[in-house]
């Protein structure tokens, strides 16, 4: 017979079961949250899905993710150039207006980026922080580096769109494919011929101004005067 006393151990079994239930879940429900979790920050930190590279905020994975999205909302007042960054955006503003907020401690030149202030101010100090691994060499630009590096490892990344031939440093090939096109941006300023070279301007140019850089004065050793002796 279904009494009152039954009545009340069934209600109460059934309200722990469904305390139970719902503690399960919750913790099931946490678990799942920790460990999607853990997908995104790697113990802390937030992950890209694209090339799986980390970082310490949310904000950064934002900045890092624009790469592979092509995404730049940012576009500049003056041209159409668009930006992945508010600071790239910055900096390229400058070129319309001229500003060049960082000057050179050592002498009156301003510059328009940090950066460029930086590499400059090594001229004074003679810092050269970036040492070749082949050789003793040391430049105060990574970049040089870079390209004296291709010296020793013989890799000439840059190919001619118009033959076979490669080259270690950009600036090279964009003067050699002058020969396939016949570009030639250097115009005398004394007449009109025009130049794919600036070194070959420069050359010519000494034609019309008659300069001379080259000639070494001879040391005339003068004798000393002979006296005659008088007889």
């Amino acid at each position: 017979m279904f009494t009152f006393l039954s009545f009340l151990q069934f209600t109460n079994f059934t309200f722990i079961s469904e305390l139970i239930e719902e503690r399960m879940d919750n913790e099931e429900s946490s678990e799942c949250e920790e460990k999607n979790h853990k997908i995104h920050t790697a113990v802390g930190e937030y992950m890209c899905y694209e090339c799986e590279n980390t970082f310490i905020s949310a904000e950064h994975l934002k900045l890092h993710e624009r790469i592979h999205t092509g995404e730049k909302p940012y576009k500049c007042s003056h041209c159409d150039k668009r930006f992945s960054r508010s600071g790239i955006l910055k900096s390229h503003e400058r070129i319309h207006t001229g500003e060049k907020p960082y000057k050179c401690s050592h002498c009156d030149k301003r510059f328009n980026q940090s950066g460029d202030l930086k590499t400059h101010e090594m001229i004074h100090t003679g810092e050269k922080p970036y040492k070749c691994s082949h050789c003793n060499k040391r430049f105060n630009q990574s970049t040089h580096l870079k390209t004296h590096e291709r010296i020793h490892t013989g890799e000439k990344p840059y190919k001619c769109s118009h033959c076979n031939k490669r080259f270690n440093q950009s600036t090279h090939l964009k003067t050699h494919e002058r020969i396939h096109t016949g570009e030639k941006p250097y115009k005398c300023s004394h007449c009109n011929k025009r130049f794919n070279q600036s070194t070959h301007l420069k050359t010519h140019e000494r034609i019309h101004t008659g300069e001379k850089p080259y000639n070494h004065t001879k040391n005339n050793h003068s004798k000393a005067p002979t006296t005659q002796r008088c007889v």
